[in-house]
């Protein structure tokens, strides 16, 4: 085929050959993939439309125009940092961090501007708001409640703009040079006064301890002197029935066995080899040992 045939040939079809190129050109600007991640928002003759959601989307050629492409991923807005002053007047510096998604994105585009500096000044306005209402240590102890609280308040306000807050927190929160310095002697003042009242509950409790000995021993010596009390008046008992049945010869009998008992002892003490007995003891040993010789 000539170079002449060919482009004869094209002639006589150019006009099939325009309406097949203006058919691809009608296709491709009416078929609209949109990711996952994402959904377009769609404009006709300058005025929202409707928005296109994730998989394939028709729209009308040269009418239908996207306007944004909008990314539903949830975002983090950079850490913050506002100063803020606590109910009892103490200046703080407080570390934000607040996480996002779109989920209208035709409020996100048509009704706020920069999205992410919204977010950031109304997180900065009710953070402040809360901690005015606490004192510095309900601020330091209380954070889970007061995270639960600004989160809250910052969905609240962003609602309006399709916005979704999933999360906001509390990076840190820093006091300056003064408020350290102040806190720390108050920490050291507690802990002094912790451990007085550490030692003066040993001591007391020491005082106790020594108290319940001394009466445990109390007790035990009057429980001796008790059984003591118990085992002379038996012997006393014996004795006098003894000499009931027996007279006074019983008792005699009781008397010289005691001084010979208290002879032995003498004589077993040190340096004692010489032993000097009384006149009357002779007589003793007398009587005992009639006395002994007759019972036997």
């Amino acid at each position: 085929m000539t170079e002449e045939q060919i482009i004869s040939l094209v002639s006589a079809n150019i006009l099939w050959v325009l309406i097949a190129a203006f058919a691809l050109l009608i296709v491709f600007r009416g078929l609209k993939i949109v990711p996952q991640s994402e959904q377009f928002v769609i404009e006709r003759f300058g005025k929202l439309h409707k928005v296109l959601g994730p998989g394939i989307n028709l729209i009308v050629p040269f009418l239908d125009v996207v306007a944004h492409r909008i990314s539903i991923l949830e975002r983090q807005l950079p850490s913050a940092s506002q100063d803020a002053i606590t109910r009892d007047n103490v200046l703080v510096k407080v570390e934000t961090s607040v996480f996002y998604r779109i989920l209208r994105p035709e409020k996100t585009v048509y009704r706020i501007r920069d999205v992410d500096e919204a977010i950031a000044t109304t997180v900065t306005g009710i953070v402040r708001a809360e901690i005015g209402k606490m004192d510095l240590d309900e601020v330091q102890s209380n954070r889970d409640e007061l995270i639960a609280t600004i989160k809250k308040w910052v969905k609240d306000a962003v609602d309006d703009w399709g916005i979704d807050v999933t999360r906001a927190e509390i990076l840190d929160v820093d006091l300056d040079q003064a408020t350290r310095e102040a806190m720390l002697q108050q920490l050291n003042a507690e802990r002094a006064r912790r451990a007085q009242v550490t030692e003066a509950e040993g001591r007391k409790r020491a005082i106790e301890l020594q108290a319940d000995g001394e009466l445990y021993a109390a007790e035990q010596a009057a429980k001796a002197r008790r059984i003591a009390a118990d085992a002379e008046a038996y012997a006393t008992g014996v004795v006098a029935r003894a000499i009931a049945d027996n007279g006074l010869e019983a008792a005699q009998y009781q008397v010289a066995l005691k001084q010979v008992e208290a002879l032995g002892t003498i004589g077993q003490g040190p340096g004692s080899q010489t032993v000097i007995v009384p006149a009357h003891a002779v007589e003793a040993f007398a009587n005992a040992f009639s006395l002994l010789k007759g019972r036997g």
